[in-house]
């Protein structure tokens, strides 16, 4: 399983949010590429970068940060945050990074994450971030109206393997994971699931490999000391 560490960028910052708000937020590095030579460095596989700002604004903030991120380590990025357009996609693809995960326009559009996926294959994930069963968008502020497990279905059908779950009442409140819904979603066949959002400890990421999750996302327990990257190391061994 791979363990990404997480780089929120809100403001030219690495922060962590507590349940999605946008001004309920910590800073951890005043340099998000600081943080990202720091991850790797401690062994990092890949990176989870969104852009929170981004996220919010309905368009990309910290592209040029997310480029400098890319372009400065040797592992692989995926970036999320603000994507929004085919011409998004591609100029993160140009950057540097290695997956672009869609949110809100894959819940609004589905078309448009199939044929993201259809034009640039391995390259595409879509984020499924939840209140409840309700995948919700534009910065977790608002209910789509499409119930989680038939829409991810629906994502799967259409050729998109990387979904990344993400409980948000869970996220940044190191309650542990909704393992109930990762359990449902991982059942599906043809699914890479990467699961975000509650980690608080070594145990709830060995839970999550033992499910045979392909990834979870791993950040304010990382940022705050409950979990090492020593910690992390030796659950992927």
């Amino acid at each position: 399983m791979i363990i990404f560490p997480a780089i929120d960028i809100q403001n030219g910052k690495c922060v962590r949010l507590r349940q999605g708000a946008e001004k309920d937020s910590t800073v951890y590095f005043e340099d998000p590429e600081e943080a990202a030579v720091h991850w790797e460095k401690e062994g990092a596989e890949w990176l989870h970068l969104v852009d929170l700002d981004g996220a919010f604004r309905g368009e990309g903030v910290n592209t040029e940060m997310i480029k400098k991120i890319s372009r400065r380590v040797s592992i692989p990025v995926e970036v999320g945050g603000g994507i929004r357009t085919m011409d998004d996609i591609r100029r993160q693809l140009r950057n540097g990074v290695s997956r672009v995960i869609i949110g809100s326009m894959a819940v609004e559009n589905p078309d448009f994450a199939s044929e993201a996926a259809a034009r640039w294959p391995g390259k595409i994930a879509v984020s499924v971030d939840a209140k409840g069963d309700w995948a919700a968008v534009h910065g977790w502020v608002e209910s789509s109206g499409r119930k989680v497990v038939p829409f991810v279905r629906e994502l799967i059908d259409s050729g998109i393997s990387v979904i990344i779950y993400t409980d948000i009442s869970r996220d940044g409140m190191l309650t542990g994971p909704n393992t109930g819904m990762l359990e449902r979603l991982q059942a599906m066949p043809g699914i890479s699931l990467i699961a975000s959002g509650g980690v608080s400890s070594a145990g709830d990421l060995k839970t999550l490999k033992d499910m045979n999750l392909y990834g979870a996302i791993c950040g304010k327990a990382l940022y705050e000391g409950r979990v090492t990257m020593k910690q992390i190391r030796k659950i992927q061994e």
